[in-house]
């Protein structure tokens, strides 16, 4: 990892800074182009008073061509030097973009099954979508903000030379105005802090909705669910309007407070000049800089705008980024930068191994066994032999779940792989080797081939191979486009069992090592299920590792080893067959009444 590509995130202001500091070159660069361009449109007022004073008022026209060819010069120069700034500030702007989602991306998939536990998905899309777009927008200050300060300074310095008056009333403009405007960026923050905080909520809401409009639609809550979205919706416009109400004071006073401003200053000049103690060129010099002033000083109530707006959305960025895998709030583990090379998908289970073996920031972890080995979870008795089909049937399917969390790395366990405890093994390089698939995983949307491949291009007679494996060659004939066609969010354009085989094909294209899969025939026909156990089996026996678990007799006659787990222990470990003539409880929890029990006892 570069320097500079961990997200500081112990607070909002530090974390703007952290952008500011990972892009310094581009970040000075807007500075000194912004210090140029603004303090170049200051420039303009003097030269046309001396255009004035040496050349127009005493008839001296070499002295007026002049002059005049420098202002010329000027505005040219201040023009290139504008473009160059706004080409800066827009890169700067859009690196701070893209780093913001890069670091939540990264700590998303860190967080892993922890995530819709500690947060909404509608508070991830309203931080990942509008308080990135504002956190870039506050960074505005890099370029026009210090250009700004230094050429109100040089107005300053100019006025002295012209009245000290006018300079005083200068100097103490601007303050004025920010004792006059700081009051409402207070009130600001507090509005806005409340109206992302509800607007993440209504966000959660509709994506619930539209991830359940289905089963709204069949039990008949769609009236009622959309009631309670109008709700929240007419209260989040109302802390709009109240957001509306403060921004519109913060904007009018930036346009207003500083034209009274240069209307003051011009009048003052204008007495001055009355009583003879300015010349004409001084007093058109006063106005000028006076005019030029709006824009610099506008842009400090602006700034004072946007600044106070980015720190509320970086304080929700910090939030997120300060969540940890185990619930708690805090420091995450230092490193929000860049992916941490877990899984390829959010829950950290269904997609694949990244094959990345990172050098891990924290404790020191042991080295996983650098050739297949027994996996062993002691707290149920289950042992894992490489290169088999092990399946594991419970009389409670949350029992054998629990199993494979522990042989996955999921949950806190003394289990093993080989002589090395899980616990002790850095997760990246254990997520290399080894896949926990669930029914619950993600499909995002995308064409069929990019939900199955997940993050590498995979060829057609790998992907051929896998959907032949998972009995899912049915779903691509069945598309229009085949693998090019599209495929909704969590594949709600398709059915149950045709997504469950979608899961399937992805896992066996990641092609772990240990391939851990919770029920993965539940959802489908009984001939399917028949054709996936047999190929499943053909696919990977003697070759990979797989553990399965299920209660489902076409797939349970198919493992090498099977376990029959009662209390969440082994009861009874051996092969279907030998576990329906010996174990009356698994035969009844396999067969339940269908005939098979008979046979078996003939």
């Amino acid at each position: 990892m570069t320097a500079g590509s961990v997200a500081e995130h112990r607070g909002p202001v530090g974390y703007l800074w952290w952008l500011v500091a990972s892009q310094r070159r581009r970040a000075v660069a807007g500075s000194v182009l912004g210090t140029l361009s603004m303090v170049g449109q200051m420039l303009p007022p003097y030269v046309l008073s001396r255009a004035i004073d040496d050349g127009l008022a005493p008839g001296r026209w070499g002295a007026l061509v002049a002059w005049a060819a420098v202002l010329f010069g000027l505005g040219m120069t201040n023009s290139v030097l504008g473009t160059w700034r706004h080409r800066t500030m827009t890169k700067i702007r859009m690196d701070a973009s893209i780093r913001t989602v890069r670091a939540l991306v990264a700590h998303t998939l860190r967080l892993g099954a922890a995530l819709p536990r500690q947060v909404s998905a509608g508070e991830v899309v309203t931080i990942g979508i509008g308080d990135v777009a504002v956190i870039s927008q506050s960074l505005t200050v890099i370029g026009p903000g210090v250009g700004s300060a230094l050429a109100y300074a040089v107005v300053a310095v100019l006025l002295l030379d012209i009245s000290p008056l006018l300079a005083a009333v200068l100097l103490l403009g601007v303050p004025v105005l920010a004792v006059l405007v700081g009051p409402l960026l207070g009130r600001l923050e507090g509005v806005e802090a409340r109206y992302r905080e509800r607007e993440g909520g209504l966000a959660a809401r509709l994506t619930d909705l539209a991830g359940g409009l289905r089963v709204l639609n069949g039990l008949g809550g769609k009236e009622a669910f959309a009631q309670r979205y109008g709700q929240e919706a007419r209260a989040l416009r109302g802390e709009g309007y109240r957001v509306g109400a403060v921004t519109s004071w913060v904007q009018a006073l930036g346009v207003g407070l500083p034209t009274l401003f240069v209307a003051a200053v011009t009048w003052l000049a204008a007495r001055m000049a009355a009583q003879g103690a300015l010349t004409v060129g001084q007093l058109v010099a006063v106005y000028g800089y006076a005019a030029a002033l709006v824009a610099p000083v506008s842009f400090f109530i602006e700034f004072g705008y946007d600044f106070t707006r980015g720190r509320v959305a970086a304080r929700r960025v910090v939030r997120f980024l300060s969540l940890r895998p185990d619930g708690r709030a805090g420091e995450p583990d230092g490193r929000a930068g860049e992916p941490d090379g877990r899984a390829g998908e959010p829950d950290g289970r269904a997609g694949e191994p990244d094959g990345r073996a990172g050098e891990p920031d924290g404790p020191a972890f042991g080295e996983p066994p650098p050739v297949p080995a027994v996996l062993r979870d002691p707290a149920s008795g289950v042992e894992v032999v490489p290169g088999s089909l092990t399946a594991l049937a419970g009389e409670r399917p949350e029992e054998s779940a629990a199993v494979l969390d522990r042989l996955g790395g999921f949950a806190e366990s003394a289990a093993t792989w080989g002589a090395v405890r899980l616990d002790a093994i850095d997760p990246a390089r254990l997520r290399a080797r080894v896949l926990v698939a669930d029914n619950e995983a993600d499909l995002f949307a995308g064409t069929l081939r990019e939900v199955v491949s997940g993050r590498r291009d995979r060829s057609r007679e790998a992907i051929e191979g896998a959907l032949y494996t998972a009995a899912a060659e049915d779903i691509v004939r069945g598309l229009p486009a085949g693998l090019d066609s599209p495929v909704a969010a969590q594949g709600r354009d398709l059915s149950g069992g045709q997504r469950q085989r979608l899961r399937l094909v992805r896992a066996l294209l990641a092609d772990p090592e240990v391939l851990l899969a919770a029920e993965p025939t539940s959802a489908v026909d009984a001939h399917t299920e028949a054709a996936m156990a047999a190929r499943l089996h053909a696919a990977r026996a003697g070759r990979r590792t797989t553990v399965l678990t299920t209660t489902s007799p076409l797939l349970l006659d198919r493992a090498d080893t099977v376990y029959y787990l009662a209390g969440g222990r082994v009861a009874a470990v051996g092969s279907h067959r030998e576990l329906l003539e010996t174990e009356p409880g698994y035969r009844w929890l396999v067969t339940r009444g269908t005939g098979e029990e008979a046979e078996a006892g003939a």
